[in-house]
């Protein structure tokens, strides 16, 4: 059996700021999502967190806390997946460091995730724009650069982090002739 102690340390201090280049959300995310994974399984297997193994984290256990989450939890399909996809994270990180638990691994790689229905994409009608430019105050600098913002994230359908990113360098203007 492969304690699971050791190995969720390594994935959530080292593993994945260093090699995977993870924000520190990213990282707290996943790490809220063993967090509530262990306590389940802990609860469910009767036995202390840091007793629990590699292997008791089986496809079934998984699932049975993915439906747990959604049902008594109320969370939506969207955060299922998120939190499945920090379990499938984890277990490819363990592929090449617990070779014993790679039928385990295998297991939670097959479980799907759940479809979830992409809302299409809705634009703002001529008025809704114009109010949404009309909002910053125009008298003011900090005014006048906020509706600029606002300007050019919609015309050119940026995101606030390209926005906010955006350089002088990175805006070329035409020639006048």
């Amino acid at each position: 059996m492969t304690a699971l102690a050791p190995h969720l340390s390594t994935y959530l201090l080292e593993h994945l700021p260093r090699d995977r280049g993870a924000s520190r959300h990213t990282i707290d995310s996943y790490a809220y999502s063993f967090q509530l994974l262990v306590g389940f399984a802990a609860e469910q297997l009767r036995v202390r967190p840091c007793e629990l193994q590699v292997e008791q984290l089986g496809a079934e256990l998984i699932l049975d806390f993915l439906d747990h989450i959604e049902s008594d939890r109320a969370n939506k399909p969207r955060t299922r997946n998120a939190r499945l996809a920090a379990f499938k994270s984890f277990f490819r990180f363990l592929e090449y460091r617990a070779p014993a638990c790679l039928n385990v691994a295998l297991q939670v790689h097959a479980i799907p995730s759940k479809r979830i229905t992409q809302p299409l994409v809705d634009y703002l009608t001529r008025p809704e724009l114009q109010a949404l430019l009309d909002a910053p105050d125009r008298r003011t600098s900090s005014g006048v650069r906020d509706r600029a913002m606002l300007h050019l994230a919609y015309a050119c359908g940026l995101r606030v982090s390209e926005l906010t990113g955006l350089q002088l360098d990175d805006v070329h203007q035409p020639a006048m002739d």
